[in-house]
């Protein structure tokens, strides 16, 4: 009695139950794939390349960030030249200008330029003695100019001895290395690229001082000024 119970209870069951229709990504064609082990070690592959995405890249290159040179930093060193009496190039380095010394550094965007051959220079070489004075060891004019029109400059301005030295930065070595580039390539006179005009009070190597102008404006950077913060 109880198998036969059993028996209808089953028949009901199997006849009463609707079968639900196959998940589409268990179709009958997709369940056909799974006949083999290859098949279905494929299928995982198969859908995580339809669906995969390339992985950003990102560059390995580091970016260079140029700044300029700023109060408290150390004076990167570089090599600068000039001509002695006999007209043999001679060089000098910023570690050897500045090391143990205080020292005021100045630069001008270009040799013979009105500014920088009436007012700037002839200020650093009117107040030289005042600068000795209160203790400077050191005064220099860099210019991204050759060491041959660095003394011709000298010569022409009749500035004698080496209270203040004017120094080539031919290359502009320097001039990029503290960010104080000026480009002046679109001026009809061809300067090219040349230093922003400056003053610096540098102790040791270090920038105590920084008077930069802005292009090769002439409002912050005098003999005047630097004497001012001595």
């Amino acid at each position: 009695m109880a198998a036969a119970t059993t028996t209808f209870t089953l028949t009901r069951l199997l006849s009463s139950s609707t079968p639900k229709p196959l998940s589409p990504l268990l179709s009958s064609k997709s369940l056909s794939s799974f006949s083999s082990s290859s098949a279905i070690s494929q299928l995982p592959l198969k859908l995580h390349h339809r669906h995969s995405r390339p992985l950003p890249r990102f560059s390995t290159i580091p970016t260079k960030i140029s700044a300029t040179i700023s109060v408290g930093d150390k004076l990167p060193d570089a090599t600068l030249s000039y001509l002695d009496p006999s007209n043999d190039v001679q060089t000098v380095s910023i570690s050897e200008l500045t090391a143990n010394k205080k020292a005021i550094l100045f630069a001008v965007p270009g040799a013979f330029t009105p500014t920088c051959s009436q007012k700037h220079l002839p200020g650093f070489v009117e107040k030289a003695s005042e600068f000795k004075s209160k203790g400077v060891d050191t005064i220099a004019c860099f210019s991204v100019n050759d060491a041959f029109v660095m003394k011709a400059w000298k010569e022409n301005l009749n500035i004698s001895g080496d209270d203040v030295l004017l120094l080539s930065d031919g290359n502009g070595v320097f001039t990029k290395a503290i960010g104080c580039e000026l480009d002046l390539s679109d001026k009809p006179v061809g300067l090219g690229v040349r230093s922003r005009r400056y003053a610096m009070l540098v102790e040791d190597g270090v920038v105590k001082v920084l008077n930069l102008e802005e292009g090769g404006a002439f409002n912050v950077s005098s003999a005047e000024d630097l004497l001012k913060v001595l």
